[in-house]
């Protein structure tokens, strides 16, 4: 994942932009950077996050981003932003991106006579590619959308050029951007969560494909949105921040009807509901009051130093992260019966884990209510499911066990109470030594959103893909 900021305003933008890219943190930590422009200079500062805060790393630093123009990105794939000199004129640039056919488009390039650096990885930087496609056009418009028609995958970027800022947001508007506006100055975020304790108000919701120019006084569209859309559901289940609204709808609002929907359908006789922290406490509190029973925070976030565990890299730290950041309450979970709610199972190992800890801490029985209806396709649009092989996911590991073949009859077991979707739920259970174990459907959770069902993506539940 990853996200980004930007800012142009009438007066020096260093404080603005610096706060503004943080909160884009918690989509990820492996990388941060940030660029500003000023009488014709790039000022820019790229560092590792995996063992630093972005606000600790990049303090120092502020003194050195002067102008009235910059952007910046959290980012999980290459180091960002990038500068390019092309026959466009001076540009650097930030993504949010998951090229799938990087290597394909790479080949290309290099027989059109291109260049490109290498990372220490050996791997190529994909937004040196996006640069590259981009300089490619007659225009920056054209230019981009270039990049539309050859990245196979999911693309949102940000320019800043000598004159502004291009505003261009994924032609099938998976990932969210928004722009916010105060006196002399324009914003652009990811996460509009940015907005308010920097005193802007929420303006538009850039549309998918949408191509927009902003200077401090003008926001100017270059291209007309796409009509259709397929913004990714899982923004609702867990990445985005539960204060901010997407395509107008609040990200702890759906968790809370979500919640609110299983709990109508559930007999399940507990003491209290819990929510695992953080993004399944919205559901909590909407699975507590459609019980009936009271909600009690028998499990807490240790917040001052334990990031979100899906983003380091490495299975080991991402496994002690999981563990290390919840403290349970002792005195709450003695001989209760509890449901717990939580976003999603991914992998499995986040909730085995906390599943043991509860029983040693005295629970006498602990029942899972699951935000998202089961993942079984790794996600090729953002990359936040499975980085490796579809095996990385225990739904496909559970039908590997089942059928032989992980891939088996994948329509059946993504199928709501179905044989095979009741049998999978019950082996999910069973390995993570779970009382009972309900998931959202698909149809609530697209309900629960509000939104268009065909406008929302759930490839990574069910696969199903948009028509051109």
């Amino acid at each position: 994942m990853g996200g980004f900021f930007g800012t142009i305003s009438k007066s020096p933008c260093a404080t603005d932009l610096f706060y503004g890219v943080d909160y884009n943190s918690h989509l990820g930590t492996r990388r941060g950077g940030m660029v500003t422009y000023h009488e014709g200079v790039f000022n820019r500062s790229i560092h590792n996050l995996e063992n630093s805060y972005f606000r600790l790393r990049f303090e120092a630093d502020l003194s050195k981003f002067v102008g009235n123009s910059g952007i910046g990105v959290i980012s999980d794939t290459d180091p960002q932003p990038i500068f390019f000199n092309s026959q466009l004129g001076k540009f650097a640039i930030v993504t949010v991106a998951k090229v799938n056919n990087l290597v394909e488009l790479e080949k290309e390039l290099l027989a059109e006579g291109a260049h490109l650096s290498e990372l220490n990885s050996g791997q190529i930087n994909q937004t040196e590619v996006i640069a590259s496609l981009i300089s490619k056009g007659k225009s920056f418009i054209e230019g981009i959308e270039l990049v539309y028609q050859k990245i196979k995958g999911s693309c949102s970027m940000l320019l800043l050029t000598e004159n502004g800022i291009i505003v261009a947001r994924d032609k099938w508007g998976r990932t969210p951007i928004l722009i916010g506006r105060k006196e002399g100055a324009y914003a652009v975020s990811s996460e509009p969560c940015s907005f308010p304790n920097l005193d802007f108000e929420l303006e538009y919701n850039v549309g998918p494909g949408e191509i927009l120019f902003l200077t401090a006084d003008t926001m100017t569209q270059l291209r007309k949105a796409n009509k259709k859309m397929q913004v990714c559901s899982f923004l609702w289940v867990y990445y985005g921040y539960p204060v901010s609204d997407y395509e107008g709808v609040n990200v702890d609002t759906v968790r809370y009807t979500c919640g609110l929907k299983m709990a109508a359908k559930d007999n399940t006789v507990a003491d209290y509901v819990a929510g695992i922290p953080d993004s399944g406490i919205g559901m909590g509190l909407g699975y507590a009051e459609g019980k009936g029973i009271p909600y009690r925070r028998a499990i807490i976030k240790y917040t001052p130093t334990w990031p979100r565990s899906f983003t380091p890299a490495n299975q080991e730290i991402r496994s002690l992260v999981a563990k290390m950041k919840l403290i349970p309450n002792r005195h709450l979970l003695k001989d209760k019966r509890v449901i717990f709610c939580d976003d999603s199972i991914v992998r499995g190992t986040q909730l085995r884990d906390n599943v043991n800890i509860l029983y040693g801490y005295g629970a006498k029985e602990v029942h899972m209510r699951i935000g998202s209806p089961p993942i079984i396709h790794a996600c090729p649009y953002l990359g936040f499911t499975a980085s490796k092989s579809a095996l990385e996911l225990i739904t496909r590991r559970i039908i590997k066990e089942l059928e032989g073949d992980d891939s088996k009859d994948l329509d059946k077991y993504a199928t709501t109470d179905s044989e095979q979707y009741t049998k999978l739920v019950d082996c999910i259970r069973r390995k993570l030594n779970i009382t009972t174990l309900r998931f959202n459907t698909v149809e609530d959770l697209v309900a629960s959103i509000g939104l268009p069902g065909e406008s929302v993506c759930t490839y990574c539940y069910n696969k199903v893909e948009p028509s051109e």
